[in-house]
């Protein structure tokens, strides 16, 4: 049986420092560390770890109506969503994904995108 990329990545302990990595770059990031100010964060990197987890073929699954609603309030345009989906791929590139594994989840995460942008400009 063929290993999922999140079986490749390591599981949830690999998936968990790649999510820290990725907050990490979000909080240098001008753009888009004011939308997680005031934010508790070892829960949402527990819900990342999640959500990543399920993007890479793992056993966590998110719904798109949970992504909408945890995004609804942050009103998010599609430069913010795709400066993260940088920084997404910049961090699984350091941790050494392979590069068709990277593709993969970065792709399984662009279609995401309707359910968190809500403000299109």
């Amino acid at each position: 049986m063929a290993q999922t990329v999140f079986e490749r990545a390591g599981g949830f302990a690999a998936v968990r420092k790649i999510v820290s990595a990725l907050y990490d770059r979000i909080f240098e990031s001008e753009r888009l560390s004011p939308f997680f100010e005031g934010v508790s964060m070892p829960r949402l990197i527990d819900h990342q770890t999640k959500f990543v987890s399920a993007l890479m073929g793992g056993p966590a699954s998110i719904t798109d109506e949970q992504l909408r609603r945890a995004h609804a309030r942050l009103d998010l345009c599609d430069a913010d969503f795709d400066a993260m989906t940088a920084l997404f791929r910049e961090v699984l590139e350091d941790a050494g994904l392979d590069p068709a594994d990277i593709d993969y989840t970065v792709r399984e995460m662009t279609c995401k995108k309707p359910h968190v942008v809500s403000r299109r400009v």
